[in-house]
């Protein structure tokens, strides 16, 4: 399953570069498959390129993809609505919240059985033997960030850490997610070379701007002619690649093209979404609306946004008595608006 051209590396069909296959996070990551349950914005670690939004950095609210989860319920409602098969828990540290963590993915467990798969990542800050093992009841793979990249100081922490992640979920299922820092990449592979009887799988994500590092980013840092990511960071994840070629290990860089044009549009294609709507090939939705209510066959009061959605044919039938949009969104939980047009 090897990726590879001799002297060479070309992107697969999910415009990512892999050696080996991916893990089994990612193989629900990039069909769309993946509901990404964000524990909180609560974090001890303070990384420098943390790509954490303002609104949910250093926050306690939970959210099932874009949804907050005001009970438990909202978390079955989102994956049933986005048809997930598997769920990323992220943060923050989710760690600083376990009993919330361990909460979510019993409930996960119990509604959708053993085969929803759960992933989840760690800062080693937080990580001892105790609280995976509490987690290996529910989790079926880990993800830990090392924190050398932060202070060189803590990599044997890291190790130590990573050790214990092989000793209760079992080699398989254990491996480390990191930004690809460009100038970092020496570092970053000797890392590699050190814990790789440990682990199965290094994903290794394409450095982006964000609104909590573009400050120090901005400074430090050319960016690609796209604007948003961090120039020669795909390519120092190649060079880190091929310096594995022939092992076994597998190694995926996962660019800023999959989660945008790839793993975030396959997850809005598979999305639920209101009667008398039609999907783009990019995931989003059409809708025919009117703001007065309307009762009857090809009408659907939709309560969320206080509009009348139309079929096709209501929709010529009424238009020119009464005013109709044309709108285009998101079928998310926010249901965010990309365009909008008056008929």
């Amino acid at each position: 399953m090897k990726h590879i051209k001799k002297n060479s590396l070309n992107k697969n069909k999910y415009l990512s570069y892999y050696l080996n296959g991916f893990a089994k996070g990612c193989e629900y990551c990039v069909r769309g498959e993946k509901l990404v349950l964000f524990i909180n914005g609560k974090c001890k670690t303070n990384c420098w390129y943390c790509s954490l939004s303002e609104e949910r950095k250093k926050q306690g609210q939970s959210f099932a993809n874009e949804r907050k989860i005001k009970r438990i319920k909202d978390l079955l409602d989102e994956v049933k609505e986005s048809n997930a098969t598997s769920a990323g828990i992220t943060g923050g540290d989710p760690l600083l919240s376990l009993d919330k963590t361990l909460k979510y993915c019993k409930y996960l467990k119990e509604k959708f059985g053993k085969k929803f798969h759960i992933h989840i990542y760690l800062s080693t800050k937080f990580v001892n033997e105790n609280n995976l093992m509490r987690l290996s009841k529910y989790i079926d793979e880990v993800r830990f960030h090392p924190l050398f990249l932060i202070n060189k100081k803590e990599e044997e922490n890291d190790l130590k850490k990573i050790q214990f992640g092989k000793k209760i979920f079992g080699k398989e299922n254990v491996g480390i997610e990191l930004p690809m820092i460009p100038e970092k990449k020496k570092e970053i592979l000797e890392f590699i070379k050190k814990c790789e009887k440990q682990i199965s799988f290094v994903n290794l994500n394409e450095f982006e701007l964000s609104e909590t590092n573009f400050n120090f980013v901005t400074k430090n840092y050319n960016l690609s002619q796209n604007g948003y990511v961090i120039s020669k960071s795909a390519e120092a994840g190649i060079w880190i690649i091929k310096n594995f070629i022939k092992e076994k290990i597998k190694i995926h860089l996962c660019t800023a093209e999959l989660k945008n044009k790839t793993q975030f549009v396959k997850r809005l294609q598979r999305h639920e979404i209101l009667p008398y709507g039609k999907k783009t090939d990019e995931g989003t939705v059409i809708y025919l609306s009117t703001n007065q209510r309307i009762n009857g066959k090809g009408t659907f009061y939709d309560v969320k946004k206080k509009r009348t959605i139309l079929s096709e044919n209501v929709a010529k039938k009424l238009l020119g008595k009464i005013k109709i949009k044309k709108t285009e969104e998101f079928p998310t939980y926010d249901r965010i608006e990309v365009e909008e047009e008056i008929l």
